[in-house]
């Protein structure tokens, strides 16, 4: 099944303990697109400017993304500069020039409208809801936010999670969100407001999932070499939303596993700055590193104790 995806696509400059690249292609929806290419096709709906290279469309067109949904503005694209500590949970952002990404209002082509399958990137919950407006019944929709959206405008953030099915958010937006410390109150909190299912990234300290019918976790993948975090969550929700997308499923058994494969794209996204590793990966590179985390996992049940 094809996926609509509506989000960013940025120049990124980042510094990490490990090194500095300016001007890299970044953005939710770059992340995104390229990561859940592996499991189904994407359909790219963003902004950019007069400045975004040939080049760059010629990467997103490589790996089948549809484009007719980007629009090209007079102007900037969209730039962001950060930098992460030794930690790498957390960026601290020293720039932020929404360019043409200001006046970027989602105009869905008609092509897209039929889409089963939406992921909403962690743009404006206005701009999100006009998305959903656009198309016509779609299956599933998945979408992110982010602290600034939490706290800048809550009111809209909740009316657009009352039409959503799962919502993709880190450990501390998931906090803020519900007002709660403990992240399993949390959960039932946001999930009475509307999404099924939550799916929460803890960094570090791997993915948990909480729907009506169960909870599952899972460990992030031991990487000896972390390069840049940039774009993980984003690769996180490309594999995830790609997979229940290749299935064309979302039962209990299918999210958990998309939760693997999901952390599986993000745990490569990390490898490099940038999406360098994402574009060099094979898909017997992502079935390999799947098996190595069911080997993580697995125990077999034992008689007593």
């Amino acid at each position: 099944m094809v996926i609509l995806v509506v989000g960013s696509v940025a120049f990124d400059s980042v510094t990490t303990p490990f090194g500095k690249e300016d001007g890299i292609l970044g953005g939710s929806a770059s992340y995104f697109s390229i990561s859940a290419s592996f499991f189904s096709p994407v359909n790219l709906v963003a902004v950019v400017g007069e400045d975004f290279p040939e080049s760059h469309l010629d990467l997103f067109r490589k790996f089948g993304v549809d484009l007719r949904g980007l629009q090209q503005l007079p102007g900037k694209t969209f730039r962001w500069v950060g930098e992460y500590g030794h930690s790498l949970n957390e960026a601290r952002t020293i720039d932020t020039q929404l360019n043409v990404f200001e006046r970027f209002e989602a105009q869905i082509p008609e092509a897209y409208r039929d889409s089963q399958f939406v992921f909403l990137g962690n743009i404006d919950p206005v701009l999100q809801r006009q998305v959903l407006s656009q198309v016509s019944r779609p299956r599933l929709v998945a979408c992110d936010t982010m602290n600034y959206w939490i706290r800048s405008k809550p009111d809209e953030l909740r009316k657009t999670l009352g039409l959503i099915d799962i919502l993709i958010i880190n450990d501390a937006e998931t906090r803020m969100l519900a007002g709660e410390s403990n992240l399993n109150k949390a959960a039932r909190v946001i999930r009475a407001w509307g999404p099924k299912t939550l799916v929460v990234k803890k960094g570090e300290f791997g993915v948990a999932m909480y729907s009506e019918s169960s909870t599952f976790g899972a460990p992030a993948f031991p990487l000896e070499e972390v390069y840049d975090p940039t774009g993980a969550g984003d690769s996180f929700a490309g594999g995830f939303v790609g997979y229940l997308a290749k299935k064309d499923r979302f039962d209990d058994m299918i999210i958990r596993k998309a939760i693997i494969y999901g952390s599986v794209m993000a745990s490569f996204s990390v490898e490099a700055f940038s999406l360098t590793r994402l574009i060099k990966l094979t898909p017997a590179e992502i079935q390999g590193r799947y098996r190595e985390y069911k080997k993580l996992t697995h125990f077999e049940e034992d008689e007593g104790w």
